[in-house]
């Protein structure tokens, strides 16, 4: 298809010069007679060069002409690479936003491909799991919670059972008791009266929401992207008293800390109770804390000090082999595997057959050679997402053997691999239809090395 974009800076050499000098200088595989290989990411604001031997005031002076091009156009950020030959013949790849890459977070590769529109990780996906045995917790005390609110709001209006049943229709689901006396002492509205509806919170120990600004936690909201999210693991003990979700449809979300939300729990865990008092970290994208058993300790300042770990990166969900974490493939083996990364050590490069057939297994990731035989992939039947390196991908494709399961995927750029990663970050897009990613080869000269 002909492009039809109007002629851009961005796809001038020319811009690109101080950049691929700044980068390409001193480079010590050009210096020995072989390509230089640089990659990196330019947005308007900021940059990522796979670069260490400039000060950010040198890098931020020759990046500073593919700034002003992206304001021009209106392109909030590009990826590059590039190969520098040693008699300063140079072929440019400049890669613009994909609706199909989650940009990268490590600067030389190339991003997430989203294989299945719209897709999570099976973490922000996870229901709660039902609590039969959950119960209100002994210090949930409706006649003190109002008395205490009252005194501490002696002016308050409340709000009517009618609109409380709104809210819950609206939301639907039931509000704990605790939370309707709440709203039955005052009516919060920080548009028409600030003044009632910042001793409101005062009066509760929050920036407290009215009826109106009452949710639920959506999971989905707090997905950081799958570049992280496919490595992360939901975590929580068996007993804990918070299930290690994302969100629920049981946490009400009824104030704020400035920044964190504090939640009713509908749906606790097995240690602990209904109508509890949870923090969701906006910093966090998994889990939850416990604040306060009830809304009525919450209120009375009887809250937890204690904060117990959610990033939910550790065994037996997630497990690192090699470069210095578990030494085999089958040291990490375990029904509740769920991630699995591979990295390169000195050496034999690791079977991943013992861990064909798990269960629960969703995401592998693999650096560059560090597979004995990337075909055991095949062995792994839930897999929903993949990274490996270039050539592995390439025998994954040249064989037909890509998991149809996969989500979404990345490619591992490695030195050898660098400009027709796209290539081959197309051919996996083809396999479900997506949209290609749009390359520009760019040539010019940087003469040769001094």
């Amino acid at each position: 298809m002909e492009d039809r974009r109007p002629p851009s800076s961005l796809d001038d050499f020319g811009t690109w010069e101080p950049v691929l000098r700044l980068m390409s200088a001193g480079d010590a595989e050009r210096g020995a007679a072989r390509p230089a290989r640089v990659a990196g990411r330019i947005s308007r604001h900021g940059w990522s060069l796979a670069h260490r031997g400039s000060a950010p005031s040198t890098a931020r002076t020759a990046v500073k002409g593919v700034q002003r091009a992206l304001a021009r156009d209106g392109v909030p950020e590009v990826a590059f690479r590039a190969e520098v030959r040693p008699d300063g013949r140079t072929t440019l790849g400049v890669v613009r936003p994909s609706p199909v890459v989650e940009p990268a977070h490590g600067y030389p590769d190339l991003g997430v491909l989203v294989l299945v529109e719209g897709s999570l990780p099976g973490p922000w996906l996870r229901r709660p799991e039902p609590v039969p045995t959950a119960v209100p917790a002994p210090s949930a005390d409706l006649a003190l919670l109002e008395r205490t609110l009252r005194e501490r709001l002696p002016d308050a209006v409340g709000s009517t059972d009618e609109e409380i049943a709104a809210a819950e229709a609206r939301l639907g689901i039931t509000l704990s008791d605790e939370l309707k006396v709440l709203y039955r002492v005052t009516r919060v509205d920080w548009r028409d009266d600030f003044e009632a509806a910042r001793r409101a919170g005062d009066a509760v120990g929050c920036e407290l929401g009215g009826l109106d600004d009452l949710n639920t936690v959506d999971g989905a909201a707090r997905h950081p992207g799958w570049g992280i999210g496919a490595t992360r693991a939901v975590g929580g003990a068996p007993d804990a008293a918070v299930q290690g979700l994302a969100g629920s449809p049981g946490w009400i979300s009824f104030g704020s800390n400035g920044g964190d939300e504090f939640a009713v729990d509908l749906t606790p865990g097995p240690g602990g109770h209904l109508g509890q008092v949870i923090l969701v970290d906006h910093e966090q994208s998994l889990g939850a804390e416990l604040v306060a058993d009830s809304l009525t300790d919450f209120v009375l300042g009887r809250v937890h000090e204690e904060r117990r770990d959610h990033h939910g990166n550790r065994l037996p969900a997630v497990a690192r082999v090699g470069t210095g974490f578990l030494e085999s493939v089958e040291a990490a083996a375990h029904s509740d595997l769920e991630v699995l990364s591979v990295g390169h050590r000195y050496g034999t490069p690791f079977s991943i057959a013992p861990v064909a057939g798990l269960p629960r297994l969703r995401t592998l990731t693999a650096s560059p050679g560090a597979l004995a035989d990337v075909l055991e992939v095949s062995g792994l039947t839930g897999l929903e997402f993949l990274e490996l390196g270039a050539r592995d991908w390439r025998v994954l494709l040249d064989a037909g053997a890509v998991p149809r399961t996969l989500k979404a995927a990345a490619v591992k750029v490695h030195d050898q691999d660098h400009l027709p990663v796209v290539d081959l970050a197309n051919e996996i897009l083809a396999l479900w239809d997506r949209p290609r990613i749009q390359q520009t080869l760019l040539r010019g000269n940087l003469g040769p090395t001094a």
